[in-house]
């Protein structure tokens, strides 16, 4: 009898194995057959944030991710990552692309593809809404507390402007830039600086508890990353980006998301001639 379960365990088991071992089909330029796997770091809203649920993704991001994919015949799945592993992520094949409110930066270019800008941004201070500091220029932030989001765009700025500019600030980094504007909220700091399409989406809610001190020119665009050498779905990227732009559908996402047209952000911009 002992023998006979033994037999029936191992046969059991090989079955058990061969059905977790069966390899995902992939896709004709995914990693898996029928869907577009994005990877992001849902926590930054406007762009990539958790409804009320605390689990459905929505933002900015999201609805291109879901445009994209539906353009594409594909079925969008949304992978939360922590943004100092985002990048690894992608190398790994854990996502085909990222859409999370990254820069296309020279550095990144180097090892990874991007698809054309879809949207153009510039930096910000914000303050508490009943701030008394007199500030309307990044010079006046000497001495003051600087909430930024670490190793992003924000806070490469401001160490920017402390070595070429001497300017001496206390910089306070979070993992999320939503907790660097609850700080503000509670005092804890002098002001934020963030990129001003996340800027507003914080200053548009009713009631807001924020206000802008300054804002600079547009420098800088987001792209879609793409592992380097999947040039098949880069070009479908782009060609899909441009027919979302053509068919108005662009146009809806800004307008629902950030309350007007911001195609007027990308019309400069070096990476779409």
């Amino acid at each position: 009898m002992k023998k006979i379960l033994l037999a029936l365990a191992a046969i059991t088991a090989i079955f058990t194995f061969a059905s977790c071992s069966k390899k995902v089909e992939k896709g004709e330029f995914t990693s898996e057959k029928g869907k577009l796997k994005i990877g992001m770091e849902i926590g930054y809203p406007p762009f990539e944030y958790f409804d009320t649920d605390g689990k459905t993704p929505i933002g900015f991001d999201v609805r291109l991710g879901q445009e994209l994919a539906k353009k594409l015949g594909l079925e969008a799945e949304f992978i939360d990552t922590a943004w100092d592993g985002i990048l690894a992520g992608l190398d790994t094949d854990r996502y085909d692309i990222i859409i999370s409110a990254m820069t296309i930066t020279p550095d990144r270019l180097a090892n990874y593809d991007f698809s054309k800008a879809y949207i153009g941004n510039a930096q910000s201070i914000i303050l508490q809404k009943d701030s008394t500091l007199e500030i309307s220029s990044p010079a006046d932030l000497e001495g003051k507390k600087v909430g930024v989001q670490a190793e992003t765009t924000s806070d490469y700025f401001m160490k920017k402007l402390h070595s070429e500019q001497g300017l001496n600030y206390e910089s306070a980094g979070y993992d999320k830039v939503m907790n660097a504007y609850d700080d503000l909220k509670l005092n804890r700091i002098d002001a934020v600086c963030s990129d001003s399409l996340v800027a507003v989406s914080y200053l548009s809610k009713p009631q807001s508890e924020y206000k802008k001190a300054w804002e600079g020119e547009a420098e800088e665009y987001f792209g879609i990353c793409i592992k380097k050498g999947n040039s098949q779905l880069k070009n479908k990227i782009n060609e899909n980006l441009d027919k979302m732009i053509e068919d108005g559908t662009l146009t809806t996402i800004y307008t629902e998301i950030f309350g007007g047209d911001l195609l007027y952000t990308i019309e400069n911009s070096p990476y779409n001639k």
